[in-house]
């Protein structure tokens, strides 16, 4: 039974700058299967966040294009949702307002979304903190609300693009640690932009590695290493000493 659910048939992606046209993604062939967690990782600047754009709507490919669930992506939609590095929270709204908002533009009648709003703040472990404004929270406080917020609409697809990059390292690994747990208690299709190797290995049911742009596919690594994964683990660090290997540089 075929159970992918995006496809990336001979996706390119061009941009018409003022120093002329640039080619930010090569042909790219790409699956991904349901309820997986693939990691899209390479160099800094290499069109991995771009092909995540053109995978959730927000961009259009220039050539080839992207289906979800059989339906070709031509914009946005509530089957997908995005958390980005720098949350876009309403500031001012509470955590249960950022939460809810999308089920309240839906036309969600109030006690059903706050039911439902409730439930991802709690699987978030945000509880308490139900009328705080954005300010008042941590960076890792905040991505959790994203969290909620994106799962809270129940998309097919979660993208994910480098959520937690400008968080500090301790709450970095706080976070990815909390993500495994909300995925495995409610299971997504996620995919994951980084340009850290150690959070690729950690998180990942197969990473994509990406070439310099124009960025096309490189090598895949299904990723087998039993969960919780153990950063210090000897198969973790070969793992990493393998995959940093054929890695482009950054230029």
């Amino acid at each position: 039974m075929n159970n992918n659910i995006i496809v990336c048939d001979n996706v390119s992606k061009r941009f018409e700058t003022e120093r002329g046209v640039v080619d930010v993604i090569g042909k790219i062939d790409l699956t991904v299967r349901e309820n997986e967690l693939l990691v899209l990782f390479g160099p800094g600047q290499c069109g991995k966040s771009t092909l995540l754009n053109c995978m959730s709507g927000l961009e259009i490919a220039t050539g080839g294009e992207v289906r979800v669930h059989n339906r070709k992506v031509e914009r946005p939609g509530p089957d997908r949702g995005v958390v980005y590095q720098r949350m876009a929270l309403f500031p001012w709204l509470t955590v249960m307002g950022n939460v809810e908002y999308g089920l309240k533009c839906k036309g969600v009648p109030k006690a059903e979304r706050r039911k439902k709003a409730q439930y991802y703040i709690d699987l978030v472990g945000l509880q308490g903190f139900e009328n705080a404004y954005p300010s008042k929270l941590s960076g890792g406080m905040q991505q959790r609300v994203g969290i909620a917020r994106a799962y809270c609409i129940e998309p097919e697809v979660l993208f994910m693009d480098e959520p937690f990059g400008h968080l500090d390292a301790q709450t970095r690994y706080l976070m990815q640690e909390e993500l495994m747990r909300i995925w495995e208690t409610e299971k997504r299709t996620i995919v994951f932009v980084t340009n850290n190797i150690e959070e690729a290995i950690y998180l990942a049911d197969r990473i994509v590695v990406m070439t310099n742009c124009p960025t096309t596919i490189k090598k895949e690594y299904v990723i087998d290493l039993p969960r919780p994964r153990d950063y210090v683990d000897q198969a973790f660090l070969d793992l990493r000493e393998e995959i940093s290997a054929v890695v482009d540089k950054s230029l």
